[in-house]
């Protein structure tokens, strides 16, 4: 194969002398003797890659004798100063590994100075300094899962909430943009899903870490009436009762279930009652003590960061989170309480429920809800006995042998 070369020009010919006899281009190897022309196979090298010309055409030299500095000096010292280099990067690179195990899981190569570990719902400007960008710090949060045809009711809910309440609309029905009509819709979170509850919403989107922030978690239902609810005034009477996990009472209508939700005159809060004969296996085990309902829970941010981690992915309905709710704080029988002096009224209106699917030809929607409802409150009795029993036995303890079981 031959290579076909062009002509080369007075330019290139200046290139080449200009290179090829410039003084000192002599190199002596007082080793061996022998002469090379270093800085003309430098001078020829860079030309050709000028002229585009094939390696070919130069002269064969040993190159690794040209880049090694070529002499036993040289490469001593070399070798000296590569060991030394290596052990002081290695030194290096040892001292500036970063792992810092008390930094939250996955974060550990961080310098803590950097880690973010929580966030909040604050509202932030698209411009100007970030640290300017919040006029107020909301100490509190309260949701609302709500479909479209309750924005009425849940009009006067919202106004119930100061500027010291963060508010998300959880959107069961996909619509949202309506809600602008509201002058109140611009400051709140809306997130939209189609046919979800509040507890799938809770597990995905109320992290404790996301949460942090707030001293209390209100995570509401919307067909509450508030007529005769203050949040603020609540707020002062959960501090002043040490709950850690609450819900306004109920007035008293035929929807009632639990006599421990039932709002009683006279009295700013109650945390135990008397249930039907054989409800309550102990005075201070739900639903006798220790318990409140899951249509209008509030929660400190020490018990919500228990809580979440105890909701189920696929138990979408909470049922049965009631009756546990008491492992999250202690004692629960003074820490759960309902708050008598601010309360609501349930209206019971089965908006959610209507949007389900029967399993059965020609029964009504809600029907194939409130069977879901049901088989979840087992599931959630089997999986939390099963986790207690296998903790249990994890550190030697028989509880199919204990005089004492866990109530739910």
């Amino acid at each position: 194969m031959r290579t076909k070369v062009g002509p080369i020009g007075k330019d290139s010919n200046h290139i080449l002398q200009g290179h090829e006899f410039e003084s000192g281009c002599q190199h002596e190897d007082r080793a061996s003797g022998n002469s090379t022309s270093v800085s003309a196979y430098r001078a020829l090298t860079h030309a050709s890659a000028l002229l585009n010309l094939p390696s070919s055409i130069l002269p064969s030299i040993d190159r690794s004798y040209i880049e090694g500095e070529h002499t036993d000096h040289n490469t001593s010292s070399s070798v000296k100063n590569n060991n030394t280099n290596s052990s002081h990067n290695k030194l290096s690179n040892e001292t500036s590994k970063i792992w810092v195990p008390s930094n939250p899981r996955g974060a550990e190569i961080l310098p803590p100075g950097i880690v973010e570990a929580e966030s909040d719902f604050y509202l932030r400007r698209l411009w100007g300094e970030p640290s300017e960008d919040l006029t107020t710090q909301p100490k509190y949060l309260v949701t609302f899962t709500v479909g479209y045809d309750q924005r009425v009711n849940i009009d006067k809910a919202v106004k119930k909430f100061s500027n010291n309440f963060t508010i998300v609309l959880f959107h069961y029905d996909g619509r949202t943009t309506e809600w602008e009509k509201f002058p109140w819709s611009k400051k709140v979170i809306h997130v939209s899903a189609h046919k979800q509850t509040k507890w799938w919403y809770a597990k995905r989107f109320l992290h404790p870490d996301i949460v942090a922030p707030y001293d209390y978690i209100f995570m509401w239902d919307e067909d509450l009436g508030v007529e005769h609810f203050d949040a603020e005034e609540y707020i002062k009477l959960v501090r002043k009762h040490g709950l850690e996990i609450s819900q306004p009472g109920l007035e008293p209508n035929k929807g009632l279930v639990w006599q421990m939700t039932k709002r009683r005159d006279g009295q700013e809060v109650h945390k135990v009652t008397k249930e039907k004969p054989g409800w309550c296996s102990d005075p201070h085990m739900p639903p006798c003590a220790a318990f409140v309902e899951i249509m209008a829970p509030v929660f400190s941010r020490n018990a919500w960061r228990c809580v979440w981690h105890m909701i189920q992915n696929d138990l979408v309905h909470g049922w049965g989170l009631d009756f546990a709710l008491r492992k999250c704080v202690q004692p629960a029988h003074e820490k759960i309480g309902v708050v008598d002096a601010q309360w609501i009224v349930h209206q019971g209106i089965p908006s959610l429920g209507n949007q389900g699917e029967s399993s059965h030809a020609g029964k009504p929607a809600w029907q194939g809800v409130k069977e879901r409802c049901r088989a979840e409150w087992a599931m959630f009795q089997d999986r939390l006995a099963d986790a207690e029993n296998a903790y249990y036995k994890s550190i030697g303890i028989d509880m199919s042998k204990s005089t004492t079981h866990p109530s739910y």
